[in-house]
């Protein structure tokens, strides 16, 4: 054999290992999520990559980042390459579409406006409740040291804050002076501003701080395994507001790195009867309501109120309160 068609054949042989190499190099998806969905989506990434894989051969590994809603979306916008991004709340996905990342019509995307699951506000207190805190109204009392994370940066905190606000506004006689006055008087009880939901948690639960942490549901299950049934215990309000969790691919990501059909499809099988089920037992609300039914006792029934049932647009809600210099550094700033 003359050694040019050895260098031939050598050279052949190794085209087709790289295409080979290639063509089974691993997939990786980072999904940019909020602080509380950590031990959600560390179960759901190895259901997904299971169901993924009975078509899909090739390997894939699902990388996660957790943080402040806010801060987390900031990251992206900075550079963080999120394949996904599943948030609590529209307005920090639609930071996303102020800076062409997805288009403005994200939500039309995917089913429910790209809301795969619900959550809401509880309240988390001190075993026996030593203060009797039973609803919104005693989170303004004297006294009572209430824990939320900042507004500014949480989804968490911002929920917190349009709850508190929405239930002053809708009670008999209520109107916008009064609403703002009640907010006011609970953001005085509240002794520190943590930037995300699990290090409110963290204050509230290993640093002792408070006699009420506002949180998430998912969290206050979450909270109560963690720190034990005889340590805390949670309260549901008469009334709460409706988290809308949307999900979004980065579509400046995605199409970069060529991970488009597989970043659509994880977040499709959110939907799926197997999606659902999973969000259900990490007690996010399910928005199949099949699903949601045959779990009564994990999803206690609650009037809840939607962010534009009271603020009219989320767009709105966010100017008008959270923006700088809004009603909420108003209020603050005069603590």
């Amino acid at each position: 054999m003359s050694s040019s068609l050895v260098r031939f054949l050598a050279s052949l042989f190794l085209a087709i290992a790289g295409c080979t190499l290639s063509a089974r190099a691993d997939t990786t998806l980072l999904n940019a999520s909020y602080d509380v969905t950590r031990e959600f989506y560390k179960e759901y990434n190895l259901a997904f990559t299971s169901h993924w894989n009975e078509t899909n051969p090739e390997p894939l590994t699902i990388n996660q980042s957790h943080g402040g809603s806010s801060k987390q979306v900031r990251a992206v916008i900075d550079g963080l390459p999120a394949d996904v991004v599943t948030m609590n709340g529209v307005p920090d996905i639609d930071q996303l579409a102020k800076v062409n990342y997805i288009p403005a019509n994200w939500a039309t995307r995917l089913p429910n406006q790209s809301v795969p699951y619900t959550s809401t506000i509880l309240f988390i207190v001190r075993k026996g409740n030593p203060k009797g805190i039973k609803d919104w109204a005693d989170l303004v009392k004297p006294g009572v040291s209430v824990v939320i994370p900042n507004p500014k940066t949480s989804g968490n905190g911002r929920y917190s804050y349009l709850a508190a606000w929405g239930y002053a506004l809708r009670q008999p006689g209520g109107d916008e002076a009064k609403a703002r006055e009640f907010v006011k008087k609970l953001f005085a009880n509240v002794p520190v501003l943590d930037t995300g939901g699990r290090g409110a948690t963290t204050t509230f639960g290993q640093r002792g701080i408070g006699d009420v942490l506002l949180t998430f549901e998912n969290e206050v299950a979450l909270a109560i395994k963690e720190l034990g049934p005889n340590a805390v215990e949670a309260v549901v309000p008469s009334t709460s507001v409706l988290a809308e969790n949307p999900v979004v691919w980065v579509d400046k990501v995605v199409n970069k790195k060529g991970t488009a059909k597989v970043a659509k499809a994880y977040l499709e099988y959110l939907y799926s009867p197997a999606g659902q089920e999973l969000a259900a037992k990490y007690n996010f609300r399910p928005t199949n309501p099949a699903i949601l039914a045959k779990f009564p006792d994990r999803f206690p029934a609650i009037t809840l109120f939607s962010v534009p049932d009271v603020f009219g647009t989320w767009a709105a809600a966010q100017k008008t309160h959270f923006s700088d210099g809004g009603i909420f550094d108003q209020i603050y700033a005069t603590k």
